[in-house]
């Protein structure tokens, strides 16, 4: 069955691709995780390096999303999407009248027949999930509204302390979660304030279903932490943590004389794809006290294989260079219009930034790489 599936997600694919919102990140090619957390903080960078400024990020939680999908609503999509017909038959069929039992210890229920929701660990279901939900966008530039198939985030630009296109698309979001049958789960979903002003007033909350949105100090959005004053401390506490504890299994495998390469690639594969984690997301803004606290580790590893390793700089120049790159050579990409080669063809132009914050993020320092 997953086979026949895969054909397919290949099929469907080619049809909705070119159709699908640029913002939704999921189970597309040359997208990841990476690029969708880069997107926003670039939105939210850009926009405060101007005065009288700031943001606010509804981290919206869907309760059970993918089993809440409605066959019916889904084949309207397809339909207007311009999946076939015979497409759009099967995926029904796909979806109708599965039918599943319960079993705890030797007790067994009785078999119901589910015509609702994604059959979870499916190869469809992700995508089905992705184009259940593309129409699902924002009406208006200032307020951004990311995708990864249910990690969505809402991204309010504020300036001069109006916040009325924010509220609004976050009533609209709402009002489209009630006409898709999607449940917003008021207790999880959570609102962070990003606000460098010297003194800021006291924001109205925002209030969804009569509930109070919890306002929180940081979160941890597609597995980066981030702070509302955007430094990466706590992130970078997490993933040295998770690299001494790797550094543990290095010495054992050490003490049974395993082979340098064999303990490089022990490395490369087990700490240093730690060490590496959205590293385009959070290196750049780092501090230099952050930085060398992950070296140290990378020289805690070199002295127990006894060889040279990448430093994390290395590391983090090429995988900037290797995602600009990429970027730059999808025109559908949400951020290859940042890259703007110059009259001469040879070189990018710069992007304008007047504080570090901006200057030290992802899109600023690839173009700045891409041009040495």
């Amino acid at each position: 069955m997953k086979s026949l599936e895969r054909l397919v997600l290949t099929h469907l694919k080619g049809i909705t691709g070119p159709l699908l919102d640029p913002l939704q990140f999921a189970y597309r090619a040359n997208r990841s995780v990476d690029d969708a957390v880069n997107m926003g903080l670039h939105y939210i960078l850009q926009h405060l390096d101007s005065p009288g400024t700031y943001a606010r990020m509804l981290f919206v939680d869907f309760s059970s999303a993918f089993n809440t999908i409605i066959p019916e609503v889904l084949l309207t999509k397809l339909t207007q999407l311009t999946v076939p017909a015979s497409t759009c038959q099967w995926i029904t069929n796909f979806l109708i009248d599965r039918r599943q039992q319960v079993r705890l210890g030797e007790t067994t229920s009785s078999t119901r027949s589910v015509s609702t929701g994604a059959p979870q660990g499916c190869v469809l279901s992700p995508l089905l999930f992705s184009l259940y939900t593309n129409d699902c966008t924002s009406g208006d530039p200032s307020v951004k509204l990311l995708k990864f198939a249910d990690d969505t985030s809402v991204i309010g630009l504020i300036r001069d302390d109006d916040e009325s296109a924010y509220r609004r698309e976050v009533e609209q979001l709402v009002l489209w979660c009630g006409r898709n049958n999607l449940e917003l789960n008021t207790l999880k979903t959570v609102e962070m304030t990003v606000d460098f002003r010297r003194s800021p007033p006291a924001l109205p909350p925002l209030i969804i279903h009569n509930t109070t949105v919890l306002a929180v100090e940081s979160f941890r959005f597609l597995g980066s932490t981030i702070s509302r004053n955007l430094k990466w401390e706590p992130n970078i506490n997490t993933i040295i943590k998770k690299a001494q504890q790797r550094l543990y299994f290095l010495r054992q495998l050490r003490k049974y004389n395993l082979p340098q390469d064999l303990l490089t690639l022990f490395f490369t594969a087990v700490i240093e794809s730690v060490l590496c984690t959205s590293i385009t997301v959070w290196f750049g803004s780092a501090t230099k006290l952050d930085k060398n606290r992950l070296q140290r580790t990378v020289r805690s590893a070199v002295k127990i294989i006894g060889a040279n390793l990448p430093t994390i700089q290395d590391l983090y120049t090429s995988r900037v260079r290797k995602r600009a790159g990429k970027i730059t050579a999808d025109p559908s990409h949400p951020g290859h219009k940042l890259f703007k080669l110059l009259p001469s063809g040879r070189r990018y132009r710069s992007l304008l930034a007047k504080t570090s914050r901006l200057k030290n993020s992802f899109f600023p320092l690839a173009v700045s790489l891409l041009n040495k």
